[in-house]
C-alpha cells in the first residue's frame, strides 16, 4: 500500500492547531488519501499546540467516513509529542463511541449538562 504523508503544518501554515476550519483542511487531505486506498500517515512536525476541536474535525470525524477497521490499517501517526498522543486517543474513543450511537451520547451529554 502506497504511503502519503499529510503534513499539518503544512496544510494549516500554523504551528496553532486550534480552530476546526484548519481541522476540516486536514481530514479532506486524510479522507482523499484513504479514498484513493493509500495509506495516510499524518506528521505533527513543527506542530507547537493541538485542541480537540482541531483534532475532532481533522481525525475523529474520519470514524463516521470509514469503520474502525479500515483506519486501523490505514491511519497513522508521527513527530507528535506523548502529550497529544494521549488528546488524539481521547478524541479517538470519544468519536468511536459517538459515530456507534450518536444518539445515545448526545441523550448522556444532555443529562450531564442537566439540559
Amino acid at each position: 500500500m502506497k504511503e502519503v504523508v499529510i503534513n499539518v503544518y503544512a496544510i494549516v501554515g500554523d504551528s496553532f492547531c486550534v480552530a476546526a476550519d484548519d481541522g476540516e483542511k486536514v481530514f479532506e487531505h486524510i479522507r482523499q488519501a484513504i479514498t484513493q486506498g493509500k495509506k495516510a500517515v499524518i506528521s505533527f512536525l513543527n506542530v507547537e499546540m493541538l485542541t480537540s476541536a482541531f483534532l475532532n474535525t481533522a481525525v475523529g470525524k474520519l470514524y463516521g467516513e470509514f469503520d474502525e477497521a479500515t483506519l486501523k490499517n490505514t491511519l497513522s501517526v508521527k513527530d507528535i509529542s506523548n502529550e497529544d498522543k494521549v488528546l488524539l486517543k481521547r478524541v479517538i474513543d470519544t468519536a468511536k463511541s459517538y459515530y456507534k450511537d450518536p444518539e445515545h451520547l448526545a441523550k448522556s451529554i444532555e443529562q450531564v449538562i442537566g439540559e
